[in-house]
């Protein structure tokens, strides 16, 4: 005798990755059911648990010992009840849909953005903003102007006592503001400090520049050339046992 059954029933089918109304027919085994599941919950058939809600009523298994012959129609459906599907894979094994960094993403060559007339680069070059404005400081210039800025916000001058690091790690003196041409990629001041104790790198000179000193008398470790925002000025007493900064 064959089981007699009802017209499709609309479901509410949810996972952990999707929430959906799905249209199902009480003819169906369990097994075609989570077969047409897998594709909305990304979950395979052997690894779907499936439970019917019913409002506040208490939640019913859908599971059989034969899946593959056992109908819907056993089961209390009811319209816009709940089949929530639960992947019982560990949590290792699952396909991650919230991920978005792993989803290969479009990037357009460089060369061709650049040629297009309708994008935010085209634009800009059109208004003569940012880069494109023929009035705008260079990268290079905006960082020279930088230090001198920090120099005169700092209020650094030749005769100051100072503080490198910001940390009480090493006091001594102003003795020069300005380029140093020794320094690889150095553009821009630099303020070279006599420290008060031997730690530092140079005796005030690098290569053949001597920028501040001369006498050569025992003072090989006490110069230091620092960018200005590693300078503090103020009344430093002299402290002994400082400790060892990055300088050249």
């Amino acid at each position: 005798m064959s089981l007699q059954t009802a017209g499709d029933i609309p479901l509410q089918v949810t996972s952990t990755n999707a929430s959906s109304e799905r249209r199902i027919s009480p003819s169906w085994t369990i097994g075609q059911l989570k077969a047409k599941l897998e594709p909305m919950t990304g979950i395979p058939p052997l690894s779907q648990k499936l439970c019917l809600k019913h409002g506040s009523g208490q939640a019913v298994s859908i599971e059989a010992f034969d899946e593959e012959n056992t109908q819907l129609v056993s089961f209390p459906l009811a319209p816009y009840a709940e089949i929530h599907v639960t992947d019982t894979r560990a949590p290792g094994m699952r396909e991650n849909y919230s991920d978005v960094s792993q989803v290969a993403k479009y990037e357009m060559p460089p060369a061709e953005y650049a040629q297009k007339t309708d994008s935010v680069l085209a634009w800009k070059k059109a208004q003569k903003l940012g880069r494109f404005d023929p009035a705008a400081p260079t990268l290079e210039q905006a960082k020279l102007h930088a230090f001198e800025s920090e120099i005169a916000k700092r209020g650094i001058a030749v005769g100051n006592r100072c503080r490198v690091g910001g940390e009480d790690a090493r006091r001594g003196e102003v003795m020069y503001v300005g380029l140093v041409a020794e320094i690889p990629g150095g553009a821009g001041k630099w303020i070279g400090v006599r420290l008060d104790e031997p730690v530092g790198r140079n005796d005030g000179s690098l290569g053949a520049t001597r920028y501040w000193g001369g006498d050569g008398a025992g003072t090989a470790k006490y110069g230091v050339f620092v960018r200005p925002e590693r300078v503090e000025v103020g009344d430093w007493p002299v402290l002994d046992g400082l400790e060892d900064m990055e300088e050249f």
